[in-house]
């Protein structure tokens, strides 16, 4: 059974049972499931939580650790089967389409908001159209984070004699053995199935460009996923993996980003939402650390989109609450000030035009630039491994293959690559 039908199946169940009632204010109270909980995530959530109750609204936090948001995802089917699903969610990708599917998203309670804000225009139609359904706004775009980034130390590059950032993967191997040479750890790197797939994916798109990278991750294209270009992928992707922190099994990416901050990693391959633990730490783009898209990727953007779905719920308080908050994320204040504290960028393309009027530092205006670019080019791809390329299903069989392969030391590319096309068959 696919994906979608299990999630239909489940969620079904939902509809014999009642909305729960939602506590209530004076205006209305709103609950809001996501997974925004390091240190730079939570401020700038925090940003919006207190917009939202500066209206008169109460904001009832469902955070849940995790930074990949398997977890949450997980608390949220449980609460949707038993008929108590929150006000608000962060899903992400096809995902949407699927919850929508089951008749649980509400597709009338944005469409005067939508309209009122012009966000057809508004938006970059990849955009738009991840957060409808049918035609209709299911959810609001939150912000766009760039998934293929490369952050750097540079006085760790300093200490270890390396004069300027990697531009090809040879160049990115010399750098990382020089750093091991002079004692520090070449690449910070968190062994969970979630990250190790994040850079797999951005090494795909270094050797198979973005149409290898469409025909593999999002068209999944049996010939293409077990063909040589992959198996050469899959290489690369050992070699760069014999680089990673030998102490990182099972660590959470910001407590891996922290070791490139305080100077005892070098690099880190990770979207830019670890901008966010550099700002935390109150460092300065391109003075205390440098962001450069990870070599061979230059002209691609692997995107991510985070965005906040809207359920159906029967408490009037709570619906107008959920305007409130789609009105406020989309508006310029929000935009600019959550995605400084999360190292996003906006999803308004008015606002991607004139970064450097908005205040956002030198990664945010480049990461931006590219956008606009990559989205005319079709170097603009959307990310497999957060939810953007496909379901989870066939996103888990990617994770397991990638996870056991980089981590058996006998495993060959070539016999990977074939389980990997299998898996991916099964999850279908």
């Amino acid at each position: 059974m696919n994906s979608k039908l299990c999630l239909a199946a489940a969620i079904s169940l939902a509809s014999l049972l009642p909305l729960s009632a939602q506590a209530a204010d004076s205006k209305g109270s709103v609950e809001v499931v996501h997974w925004w909980t390091s240190g730079g995530e939570k401020a700038a959530v925090d940003v919006l939580k207190a917009q939202v109750e500066q209206d008169g609204f109460t904001w009832k936090d469902g955070a849940v650790a995790g930074g990949g948001g398997a977890t949450a995802m997980t608390v949220l089917k449980s609460r949707a089967v038993a008929g108590n699903p929150p006000g608000v969610a962060q899903i992400k990708g096809p995902d949407i389409q699927e919850w929508a599917s089951t008749g649980l998203l509400d597709t009338d309670v944005l469409k005067d908001v939508a309209k009122e804000e012009k966000w057809d225009s508004l938006l970059d139609k990849k955009v738009a159209d991840t957060v409808k359904y049918d035609g209709d706004y299911v959810a609001v775009p939150v912000n766009i984070h760039r998934i293929n980034w490369l952050w750097i130390n540079p006085e760790v590059f300093k200490k270890a004699g390396i004069e300027q950032p990697p531009k090809t993967l040879e160049e990115f191997y010399a750098a990382a053995d020089k750093l091991k040479a002079a004692g520090f750890i070449p690449l910070a790197h968190g062994g969970q199935p979630w990250q190790d797939s994040t850079v797999f994916e951005t090494v795909v798109f270094a050797v198979m460009g973005a149409d290898g990278y469409k025909k593999a991750m999002v068209d999944l294209d049996e010939k293409t996923l077990t063909g040589p270009e992959m198996i050469k992928a899959l290489t690369e992707l050992k070699k760069v993996a014999s680089y990673m922190d030998p102490d990182g099994k099972g660590q959470d990416w910001n407590l891996e980003a922290a070791k490139v901050i305080n100077g005892k990693a070098g690099m880190q391959m990770m979207g830019d939402w670890a901008k966010s633990e550099w700002t935390l730490a109150k460092k300065v783009a391109g003075k205390d650390y440098q962001c450069v898209p990870f070599p061979g990727t230059g002209k691609g953007f692997l995107y991510n989109i985070d965005s906040l779905a809207v359920f159906k719920q029967k408490d009037k308080g709570t619906a107008e609450g959920q305007k409130d908050i789609a009105r406020k994320v989309l508006g310029e204040d929000f935009q600019k000030t959550f995605s400084i504290n999360k190292g996003s960028i906006p999803v308004r393309n008015d606002m991607l035009e004139h970064m450097d009027t908005f205040g956002f530092d030198s990664c945010a205006q480049t990461a931006a630039k590219d956008f606009l670019a990559d989205a005319k080019s079709g170097g603009l791809q959307p990310s497999m491994a957060h939810n953007m390329a496909t379901t989870l299903a066939v996103q888990g069989a990617f994770f397991d293959v990638i996870t056991n392969y980089m981590n058996d030391p006998k495993a060959e590319p070539a016999d990977a690559a074939k389980k990997l096309a299998a898996a991916i068959k099964s999850a279908q």
